[in-house]
């Protein structure tokens, strides 16, 4: 019998927003995996941490920040075989993931190469996106309105496209991407009903107007616009 892989989302990064199902599956864990940059701490190991026992084994999968796709992949190789041996122990595995695993997540990468062979459940988490609009106080779409979302890295036509045919949208991982996207959305007239949020959830937390977000900006940070509200959605003035 080989074990069960299960990827959890971890959420935006408050600890207390780990869903219990994740918690619970964490704290059963006999073996954890999660992602880290290369010599830092794990940021998804740092929010599961109150739920991980000190007997749990751990495997450390050390996932380079690059344009270059070969090395990310190249890691993910490595990990997913050494996963691979606990669950041909018969050991499940949970697999630590920040936000959620299938929303822009580093577990879809191990689940390509393991799910073809071992049971897999999946816990999903919650978003950023949704969390920095509760940040915010910004509903984020209603009705049959379309949100969008919109990795910043992608060309200024590609961006413009999908902010033209969207009602409403977040643009993620903004980054050193931010003077370029203000004037995007300023040369549309929407930087002026734009919300930047920095961090959303942790102590470090800022929400801003657009017009005040730092430049470069942190990786962990978005940008959200809802072009026409509702009216029914509209505090009174």
């Amino acid at each position: 019998m080989t074990g069960k892989l299960i990827g959890v989302g971890l959420g935006p990064g408050a600890p207390d927003l780990i869903t219990l199902r994740s918690a619970r599956a964490i704290e059963a864990a006999k073996v954890i995996a999660y992602p880290a940059l290369p010599g830092t701490e794990s940021f998804a190991r740092r929010i599961a941490a109150v739920h991980i026992s000190e007997n749990t084994h751990e495997i450390v999968m050390e996932i380079p920040m690059t344009t270059a796709r070969g090395p990310a992949q190249a890691a993910y190789d490595q990990g997913a075989a050494r996963i691979a041996e606990a669950l041909d122990l018969g050991q499940d595995v949970v697999v630590l993931c920040e936000g959620d695993p299938f929303f822009y997540g580093s577990f879809m990468y191990l689940h390509a190469r393991l799910a073809g062979r071992y049971e897999v459940e999946v816990v999903p988490g919650v978003t950023s996106v949704s969390a920095a609009a509760a940040r915010a106080g910004q509903p984020l779409t209603a009705r049959n309105d379309v949100l969008t979302t919109v990795p910043a890295p992608l060309d200024d036509d590609t961006i413009r496209q999908r902010i033209e045919s969207a009602d409403s949208f977040a643009i993620l991982k903004v980054g050193r991407h931010l003077a370029r996207i203000r004037a995007l959305l300023g040369a549309l007239g929407l930087a002026d009903s734009a919300t930047y949020v920095e961090r959303a959830t942790l102590a470090d937390e800022r929400i801003l107007p657009l017009s005040d977000a730092p430049d470069p900006a942190p990786y962990f940070s978005m940008i959200l616009v809802t072009k026409g509200a509702d009216p029914w959605l509209t505090p009174p003035s």
